[in-house]
């Protein structure tokens, strides 16, 4: 039997709710579709370990094609269990549980697995028609989820850890001690107040890693500095959305760029970062620019809607991911920040970035 948690369940009903609907709708950056922006559904391709799948259309029949095999299914049928699917997800409580239903419908067609194929990119790859340009391309998408947790978008790790040194300051060891030791609930926080109440202040030194800083470098010489902004107001502030913490960033303009016309500097800048994290940018890996399959997100909302974000729409795409993502605090503890030490006779305090979907 079958058993997953909300978010692979939720990769099920992605599939069976894009076959059922036969079209998507683009969204914007406030998860409503866009009426004019429809794509019809040429077929659907799923990767999974005994083969790719390949579902077509037939009039108001689901044409199932896996190696030499191929089984019609009614269109309609696809909606009754994508429905059903729906309802048993918004009852479910459990970290993994089994639908037996629905693994009987998908294995009436030979599919095994809950999740796509895991050495492929892309979670379900579309082949739409464009109607503006009278193409059929292959799109790929990752599925991000309402029906369950909020995913990532960036992983915390010490590749993504900031360097501040403490500038025109020397604590002694108790100081040092009794910042250290601060452990309140917002102790990072808490931690550089104690710091400015001692007449330290942070000034970005670098990104840890280096393979991540020239990887920012590559697709913004400023954004190292950027973030590094960003991440003190979010540690020091109650702000914690990306658009918010940019918006105020705008305003102090601590790069001091000529904004008498109204160049959105740092939004273009941040929008570019969240992009290629979204298609493929790793912290930990050397990043070329080149795009990898998945080239956008199918979002699927907490009333079962689901929306395509591709970078084939990349405005839309782009804001999407500027509106709906926040930065958060992970394990300082784990990843190794939030303390004052000292290097090469200089002290130190690293803040650390991860970016989550709202």
């Amino acid at each position: 039997m079958l058993a997953g948690n909300k978010g692979e369940w939720s990769e099920v009903y992605t599939l069976l709710k894009v076959i059922a609907d036969k079209q998507l709708f683009a969204g914007d950056s406030n998860l409503n579709k866009i009426e004019s922006l429809i794509f019809p559904i040429i077929k659907v391709l799923r990767d999974e370990s005994n083969g790719t799948f390949e579902f077509s259309y037939n009039k108001d029949l689901v044409i199932v094609k896996n190696n030499n095999e191929e089984i019609r299914i009614s269109v309609n049928e696809f909606q009754k269990q994508a429905h059903f699917l729906l309802s048993k997800l918004k009852e479910k409580t459990s970290a993994t549980f089994s639908i037996p239903e629905i693994e009987k419908f998908i294995n009436s067609f030979n599919s095994h697995s809950l999740k796509a194929k895991s050495s492929v990119k892309s979670d379900i790859k579309i082949v739409i028609h464009d109607q503006r340009t009278s193409t059929n391309p292959e799109l790929g998408f990752s599925i991000k989820s309402q029906l369950g947790g909020a995913s990532t978008l960036l992983n915390a790790g010490k590749t993504t850890n900031f360097i501040y040194k403490l500038n025109k300051v020397n604590f002694t060891t108790k100081q040092i001690t009794q910042i250290n030791a601060i452990d309140t609930r917002s102790k990072i926080k808490d931690r550089i107040e104690k710091i400015k109440e001692l007449k330290g202040k942070l000034q970005f030194y670098k990104p840890e890693s280096s393979v991540f800083e020239n990887n920012l470098i590559l697709i913004d010489s400023s954004l190292p500095n950027i973030i590094s902004e960003i991440l003190v107001l979010f540690f020091t502030s109650n702000l914690s959305k990306i658009s918010d913490l940019v918006s105020e960033i705008s305003e102090k303009n601590p790069l001091g760029y000529n904004l008498e016309n109204n160049h959105p500097f740092y939004s273009y800048k941040i929008k570019r970062f969240l992009t290629d994290i979204a298609l493929g940018m790793m912290p930990s890996k050397v990043w070329t620019g080149e795009l990898d399959a998945t080239g956008g997100y199918l979002v699927v909302k907490d009333d079962g809607e689901i929306l395509c974000y591709h970078i084939y729409n990349r405005n839309e795409f782009e804001d999407y991911l500027f509106t709906n993502t926040k930065l958060e605090t992970a394990s300082s503890t784990r990843h190794e920040f939030g303390i004052v030490y000292e290097e090469n006779r200089q002290l130190c305090f690293n803040l650390n970035l991860q970016i989550r979907f709202l």
